[in-house]
């Protein structure tokens, strides 16, 4: 898998990826990223990328002349002009607090493409042409305002690169935590260690703890403790809801919950009466 980003701070992307999980991704051949600074297609001695938005109106806009350079320069054509024979054309993201919002489920749609650009927006955006003639994605990573597009196109390729085969120690490891796809249904009696997202995806993940069993007079949960797979898998499914009611409960509407999933969440909001409005029947 290969990433291009367009940037006009390239050395943004220095340290990101010198370390960590993708640094060995990188090592390994598994993903390429490629860092391509916007002011080199510029073409006036100040190497200007931006202007002056129509219409009036604060700030800076980025022009499209150099974003259509740079795509040239990567062999990407306007979508218009795009073979439709080619198998799997590149996919062009402009990162935007006008996106729609990146979530896991994008990020595993994301995971199965061989090509990713991504814009990195500036001061007041990118041109809007641009994205009408060359981008096939527009997403935002939250409700807020960055001063630009590079921590955005850090946060996707994190989270996408993470989903390939080969990235991760422990393949299961992306597949079992928060957000995570639908788990297969555990016969209760079998042997092994309980998945995180048994019976539902997309939940929160449930709390974590290791050695030591006592830290400053607080103690790991007993059911953790005993051995008794069943209860741990009972323990942490009930955590795993409560930790989504009380976080992200509007998660809960969408979830696919069995009867005894509903009835530890009645239990939860009986107990707390304080807890966020009702969100199941």
């Amino acid at each position: 898998m290969r990433f291009d980003i367009l940037t006009i701070f390239p050395g943004f992307f220095s340290g990101f990826l010198e370390n960590g999980i993708l640094r060995r991704a990188l090592a390994d051949k598994i993903l390429e990223v490629a860092v391509h600074d916007l002011r080199a297609f510029t073409h006036d001695r100040h190497r200007t990328v931006d202007d002056r938005p129509f219409g009036g109106g604060e700030g800076m806009v980025l022009k499209p002349q150099p974003i259509a350079e740079a795509m040239a320069s990567l062999g990407i054509e306007p979508k218009d002009q795009r073979a439709e024979a080619q198998p799997a054309p590149p996919q062009v993201v402009l990162l935007s607090a006008q996106g729609r919002p990146f979530t896991q489920a994008v990020a595993r749609q994301l995971a199965t493409l061989d090509r990713i650009v991504l814009i990195c927006g500036r001061y007041e955006g990118v041109d809007e042409r641009i994205n009408q003639l060359y981008c096939d994605w527009e997403l935002s990573i939250g409700d807020y305002v960055l001063s630009g597009g590079e921590l955005a196109a850090s946060v996707v390729i994190d989270a996408t690169m993470r989903l390939l085969p080969g990235v991760l120690g422990n393949e299961a490891s992306s597949e079992f935590e928060s957000f995570g796809v639908a788990d297969a249904e555990i016969d209760a009696d079998k042997e092994g260690v309980p998945r995180s997202q048994h019976g539902a995806g997309g939940l929160l993940d449930y709390p974590h703890y290791t050695r030591p069993a006592d830290f400053q007079g607080l103690s790991v949960p007993a059911p953790l403790l005993n051995g008794d797979h069943r209860a741990i898998r009972r323990w942490r499914r009930e955590q795993q809801l409560r930790k989504t009611l009380s976080n992200r409960p509007e998660l809960l509407l969408n979830a696919a919950l069995t009867e005894e999933d509903r009835k530890i969440l009645r239990s939860i909001q009986q107990g707390h009466p304080d807890s966020p409005g009702r969100v199941i029947a």
